[in-house]
């Protein structure tokens, strides 16, 4: 089988080039990840775009790092812990935070019905549980805030795909396994 290797910037187009410019001034790199999505300059311009746009939505950085860490630990991506373990501690979780995300298990009704929810939409592809959407509702969120769970579940799973896909190295510390 033919392996994919990390691109190099001269080795994609114009478009994704760009966009790795924008990844070395913000990050001071361009994840291998990233680079590797930019083998299409308009997978890796679709993607950027959802991503930010959903930034700017209802979750705050911690429920979306909440979402990505159980998200990538159900679908074990090795990547997308690595990198999304930094960036939860970034927004004000702790290492252990970090493997309760992991798990499914925090002590805070509202993040616990967001990982509920997310966890039962990754798993069950879509088909959400009754109970976790009921207490979604019941922690205050509405059908726009499903509609950016989904987005941000489906932003997840594409990147966890990619690296399942090609096992590039990750370019950030590993995440501590699971017990």
């Amino acid at each position: 089988m033919k392996t994919i290797q990390v691109p190099a910037k001269e080795q994609v187009s114009a478009e994704a080039q760009v966009i790795f410019d924008q990844f070395q001034k913000r990050m001071g790199k361009v994840p291998n990840l990233y680079a590797t999505i930019g083998y299409s300059g308009s997978a890796l311009k679709g993607f950027v775009d959802f991503e930010t746009a959903l930034s700017h939505g209802v979750f705050t950085g911690k429920e979306r790092e909440a979402i990505a860490l159980v998200v990538s630990e159900i679908n074990g991506c090795e990547y997308c812990l690595a990198g999304h373990t930094l960036a939860a501690i970034k927004n004000g979780f702790t290492k252990e935070d970090t493997l309760a995300l992991r798990r499914g298990k925090i002590n805070d009704t509202k993040l616990d019905a967001i990982l509920q929810l997310a966890t039962s939409v990754t798993i069950n592809k879509g088909h959400a549980d009754e109970k976790a959407l009921a207490d979604f509702y019941a922690a205050g969120y509405n059908e726009a805030a499903i509609m950016e769970l989904i987005g941000l579940v489906t932003v997840r799973i594409f990147t966890n795909y990619v690296y399942a896909l090609t096992e590039i190295p990750v370019d950030f510390p590993l995440a501590e396994p699971l017990n």
